[in-house]
């Protein structure tokens, strides 16, 4: 299951910054794209030895957090940190599709609208301990106890017969899990109100795919999980590593799990340890680390390393312009807009979009290893992407207008609201690589051009744990941000901008909105055509409402030491989204 995780937002820097047109000639070409686009998503294939260590970059400017928990972390980089050893239950063919090959199968009744799932035989935790059906029912408590505060927990989950029951604390149970075979057995009846058609997706958010260690974890109170020792510091897992040593926000050291039960891995030991994204390009032209993800903003300085292979692939992410229209509210458990928010205006939300000169920057920046998307929906996801989307290309003339003729008049230098108010807009994003001053930059200077003062929210860049506790709690001096999500491989959009989505950090709520997610779900979506119209409806009236602006994905292409195989993206070889280190080895 690719996990749902907050990306690092792309950075706002400093005001001192130059502007893009005083940077110079652009030395991208289209011949360097078509390059990448054929690089090959998995090492070349050889037979791999026993033995050797891997040393893998975590490219990031603040330590991370280290949570690891399926259901309790939000964050890209402790999924990364935590690959060798976490798993989930599923495997998927290259098509997302689930599949039989993975640690538990899964069988959907359509009639009796049931999922039944069996864990199989010797996958065992990294103590010795059985994988069983407790400790499934038990990820299902984590994500929806409220103690835990779980930022994946929605109410699309709450098709699960007496998940929305346990949810509101009225029930001690979830009384559509079923163990026939008791809580240490292998077998699970799920039992819904409904099927939907995500089910059969890894990454779905429909049917939950995690498992925790209840024998481990069962003495901590729910409301101290995430901070606990346990998961922390000295978690379990039953993928192919287990955690030796940990540097808490810095490294982690990862050896065989023993019980492992596809077999023996290969190498003998894994250690990640963060870098910052400033000196990667020193790290990869000295062989400092054998796995380490090229920043595309500094390709041009490592396409020419010798001795690694470039492996790529097109991620099912995509960078996006939210804007602040409402507030979380704990005790309704979802979001709630606020029609009178200085930025629930769609005119000024779609003048902003279209002064945002996307195609250039990313021309001049990333030698067009990143690019403009024109929807919320990635293309990975096929005939559910509206290929006829235009999203908000670049459009001086098109934004003037747009504000004119909403009432925004200029004052001077600046624009007012249309009572007549002035207009100071705060945008808000996290710290990163030194590229984003420039970039940055320029983009306040286009909103500048027409006539929109737009201002840092703290003056400077937000540290990026600050960032999103910020986002989260609704920070009141955030008018807009700029983040990114890394999505799972189901292409529903309903855990990001549901009304009970933590994740739709814009808190934007509309009756529209969620008829059009649920209809996308609905057991009416078996009929796939009737699907894909839904989600052409739901990208056209996003693109129309402008809550969030699609800004750009990126090609994600990482150097590996070329004395490496098994090193894969191919969703076959994947698990939680990051390559199954079961496969990987030295050759010999």
């Amino acid at each position: 299951m690719k996990r749902e995780n907050v990306l690092a937002s792309l950075g706002i820097l400093s005001m001192a910054a130059m502007t893009l047109a005083g940077c110079g000639k652009n030395n991208a070409t289209k011949n360097e794209t078509k390059t990448v686009a054929k690089f090959p998503v998995e090492t070349p294939i050889k037979t791999p030895k026993q033995g050797g260590v891997v040393k893998i970059a975590v490219e990031t400017d603040t330590p991370f957090s280290g949570i690891f928990s399926n259901e309790l972390s939000s964050e890209d980089v402790d999924a990364q940190v935590g690959a060798p050893g976490q798993e989930t239950l599923f495997d998927s063919d290259d098509h997302y599709k689930i599949n039989d090959k993975g640690p538990a199968t899964l069988k959907l009744n359509l009639k009796n609208n049931t999922a039944t799932i069996n864990i199989k035989k010797g996958v065992k935790w990294s103590d010795g301990k059985q994988v069983v059906a407790k400790d499934y029912e038990y990820a299902y408590e984590i994500l929806a106890n409220k103690e835990t505060m779980c930022p994946r927990y929605t109410n699309q989950f709450e098709i699960l017969k007496g998940l929305k029951e346990y949810h509101e604390g009225k029930a001690k149970n979830i009384s559509g899990i079923e163990m026939p075979d008791g809580e240490n057995g292998r077998k699970i009846v799920l039992h819904f109100s409904h099927l939907s058609p995500t089910m059969y997706n890894a990454g779905n958010r429909y049917l939950w795919s995690s498992v925790e260690p209840y024998h481990y974890l069962k003495n901590i109170p729910f409301s101290k999980l995430k901070s606990s020792d346990q998961i922390r510091k000295n978690p379990l897992f039953f993928g192919a590593f287990k955690l030796a040593k940990l540097v808490r926000g810095q490294s982690a050291t990862w050896v065989p799990n023993e019980h492992y039960w596809r077999g023996k891995p290969k190498l003998d030991k894994i250690v990640i340890s963060v870098v910052s994204p400033n000196s990667a390009t020193q790290a990869i032209k000295s062989h400092k680390f054998d796995v380490i993800q090229v920043i595309n903003t500094q390709w041009d300085q490592v396409k020419n390393t010798k001795d690694v292979n470039f492996v790529a692939q097109i991620p099912l992410s995509y960078r996006y312009l939210g804007f602040k229209v409402g507030k979380w509210d704990n005790k309704l458990n979802r979001n709630v807009e606020n029609p009178n928010a200085k930025m629930n205006n769609k005119a000024l939300r779609q003048a902003i979009g279209y002064a945002m000169n996307v195609d250039e920057v990313n021309k001049h920046y990333t030698s067009s290893l990143s690019f403009r998307v024109t929807t919320l929906i990635p293309s990975k996801f096929g005939d559910f992407f509206d290929k006829d989307a235009k999203g908000f290309p670049y459009s001086l003339k098109k934004a003037n207008n747009i504000l004119d003729k909403a009432g925004f008049k200029k004052k001077g230098k600046w624009r007012t609201q249309p009572n007549g108010k002035p207009l100071t807009i705060k945008i808000a994003a996290m710290s990163g690589d030194a590229t984003q001053e420039p970039i940055t930059q320029n983009y306040i200077q286009q909103w500048k051009k027409i006539g929109l003062n737009v201002q840092l929210a703290t003056g400077r860049l937000i540290e990026h744990n600050s960032f999103y506790d910020k986002l989260q709690h609704d920070d009141k001096g955030i008018d807009m941000y700029i983040g990114g999500w890394s999505m799972p491989s189901e292409p529903s959009p309903q855990s990001y901008y549901s009304e009970s989505a933590p994740f739709n950090m814009g808190r934007f709520v509309t009756a529209k909105n969620t008829k059009l997610l649920e209809d996308m779900n609905s057991q009416k979506a078996f009929n796939h055509k009737y699907r894909v119209q839904k989600f052409h409806e739901w990208q056209r009236y996003m693109n129309e409402e402008a809550y969030y602006i699609p800004i750009y994905n990126s090609y994600q292409i990482t150097a590996v030491n070329n004395q490496i195989t098994g090193y894969s993206f191919k969703p076959s070889k994947n698990n939680s989204g990051q390559p199954l280190w079961y496969n990987v080895g030295y050759v010999k």
